[in-house]
């Protein structure tokens, strides 16, 4: 599925969403998961693609369930 795919976009603006309302800076988030905030950034402007355990932690980091997500997410395009 490439990046533009409308179900990912929505997968990755629930995480955006999340770490926003969670009052989390990219730089948090990054810091609980061990990586830098630019890769934050890449994933959050679609610039890096998320393998499925990558985006199960990003979603955990933001207080997310990664199942709920992608239910709402696949729900939401079909």
């Amino acid at each position: 599925m490439p990046t533009h795919d409308p179900a990912y976009r929505l997968v990755i603006d629930a995480l955006v969403e999340g770490r926003k309302r969670a009052g989390l800076k990219q730089a948090d988030v990054a810091d609980k998961l061990g990586k830098m905030q630019s890769y934050v950034s890449k994933v959050e402007l679609s610039e890096r693609r998320l393998d499925v355990i990558e985006f199960a932690r990003f979603a955990r980091a933001v207080g997310l369930d990664p199942c709920k997500i992608l239910r709402d997410a696949i729900r939401k395009v079909e």
